[in-house]
């Protein structure tokens, strides 16, 4: 099956009522290509462990639309495009839609959600094999720690290297008894790792729905009982309910792969729900913005244990202060 894409050039004023417009002539839904900077809600809500800055924006947007095309349903490209052209000419009388040229082009049917899979296969990260969930297990590598990791629509296969730098200090510092805590668990793989090596219990948060059914998902491959890791989805930092149900003092360790915009904001409120003497691990901290979280972490009564870099990537461990009380 094959697609018929138009792509219109335009401003990014006109993205809302020109998408409106096509509607009506039966372009459903757009893809947008523009360079208007993600508003902070944006990024809070992103959870990936990379968002370096993106180009100045100029104003210019591309929008494109998808006519599923076969043999017994052609689609007329020319018709189309004069049907473009029409709406847009109606539009210009009374508002400005940049150069409003229409490109076509054509494109396979494509699984977007599961095409990146190809590019994603089993690796060692030091003596954890992770396997994906599409891949068997070879004969040979049956006796060794395996991690299935699919996630989904969330983020977390293990493979970046601020997720590499949190296993790596989560297997420093968790004991049998660990209580843990992981902010922006996304697929789930930190906990889950950690409940492999030993933890009792963890407990999850993550402002994506999409990431409770990945959790779930990964429990289930590895073989984790639904009673080890609570999943809850909601803002830490921002909703009280969600702080409640997560409970304070009570982590010996929380974990947080999360950009280092959100880790300041975020450390505080972690303070609140660690033990005296517990550890946070940090991650997802670009090279330059190093000290921005150390300073964050040092005022909410951390001191610093370790800092671990991989690439550009950073991690920070603190300690919290023992006998702290926080007003909650």
């Amino acid at each position: 099956m094959k697609w018929k894409k138009f792509t219109i050039k335009t401003v990014t004023d006109a993205e809302d009522i020109i998408i409106s417009t096509l509607y009506d002539i039966g372009l459903e839904g757009a893809q947008i290509e523009d360079k208007i900077p993600l508003t902070p809600l944006e990024k809070e809500q992103m959870f990936v462990d990379i968002l370096p800055d993106g180009p100045e924006d100029d104003g210019i947007a591309y929008l494109s639309f998808f006519v599923e095309e076969s043999e017994e349903n052609p689609v007329d490209a020319d018709e189309m495009v004069a049907n473009i052209n029409r709406e847009l000419d109606d539009l210009r009388n009374f508002m400005d839609v940049g150069e409003g040229t229409v490109m076509v082009s054509e494109t396979e049917d494509i699984d977007w959600i599961n095409n990146w899979k190809q590019f994603f296969h089993q690796f060692y990260i030091d003596d954890l094999l992770v396997i994906p969930s599409w891949e068997e297990v070879k004969p040979e590598d049956k006796d060794k720690k395996i991690l299935h990791i699919d996630p989904g629509t969330a983020f977390g296969t293990g493979m970046h290297e601020t997720t590499q730098l949190c296993i790596r200090q989560l297997k420093k510092h968790i004991t049998p008894e660990t209580e843990l805590l992981d902010v922006g668990t996304g697929s789930g793989i930190l906990a889950i790792i950690s409940l492999m090596y030993g933890i009792s219990h963890a407990v999850g948060t993550d402002l994506d729905p999409c990431a409770a059914e990945a959790v779930r998902e990964n429990m289930e491959a590895n073989g984790i009982a639904p009673e080890c890791f609570e999943m809850m989805i909601g803002n830490i930092i921002t909703d009280k309910e969600v702080e409640d149900k997560v409970g304070y003092e009570k982590y010996d360790i929380v974990v947080a792969n999360i950009l280092a915009d959100v880790l300041v904001p975020l450390t505080p409120v972690v303070a609140r729900h660690l033990k005296p003497g517990g550890i946070y691990i940090t991650s997802g901290i670009i090279d330059n913005k190093e000290q921005t979280v150390r300073d964050a972490m040092e005022a909410a009564g951390l001191a610093i244990l370790e800092v671990t870099r991989q690439g550009e990537w950073v991690s920070i461990t603190g300690e919290l202060a023992g006998e702290t009380a926080y007003a909650i």
